[in-house]
């Protein structure tokens, strides 16, 4: 369930409607808005995300509570189960608490379109992580069901985490690098 980023831009902007149209005749009152609406897409997309990884922690909880409950999986398993659960409650405090808005448009320094474009696109790989983070979920969910080898799903889940957590942290010094 992939989304487009500019699909939350374009929703912020279609419901401006005529009121839209009436204040972009004040000078200098256009860019203010565009400025917010750009804030409002960041936050829907970020509620979004962080929605979805919530959710995802919710069946990890469920998944690591069956493991708990067998005493040689959890020895096998705890650590390892444990750091995912962390590297999956980082990343959605993360998310959570970054500041609002693209940090460019509310300086004095205009952000461009190549900048804007490089930030969609860390913003489309975050919503892709959060499917694969919920994959993999799915896949060590079956595992334990199906008292198979956890090893495989759970090195796949730590992957998938390192990697959303690296690119959220790469779209934030792309933020502080147009400040």
């Amino acid at each position: 369930m992939v989304e487009k980023v500019e699909g939350f831009y374009e929703k912020i902007v279609g419901d401006a409607g005529g009121l839209r149209n009436l204040l972009s005749k004040i000078p200098g009152l256009s860019g203010y808005m565009e400025r917010g609406r750009r804030r409002e897409a960041d936050q829907l997309l970020r509620d979004t995300i962080t929605g979805r990884l919530e959710q995802a922690r919710l069946s990890y909880s469920s998944v690591y509570q069956t493991v708990s409950r067998d005493i040689f999986l959890a020895m096998d398993h705890a650590e390892r189960m444990g750091r995912a659960d962390n590297l999956l409650m980082g990343l959605i405090g993360k998310i959570k608490d970054a500041p609002v808005g693209y940090a460019g448009f509310f300086s004095a320094i205009k952000v461009d379109e190549e900048d804007l474009a490089r930030l969609y696109s860390f913003d489309e790989q975050m919503l892709n992580h959060t499917d694969q983070i919920q994959a993999e979920i799915d896949v060590l969910t079956k595992a334990v069901n199906d008292a198979g080898d956890l090893n495989e799903p759970l090195s796949a889940l730590t992957t998938a985490l390192l990697e959303a957590n690296e690119i959220f942290n790469s779209r934030q010094e792309v933020l502080n690098g147009i400040q």
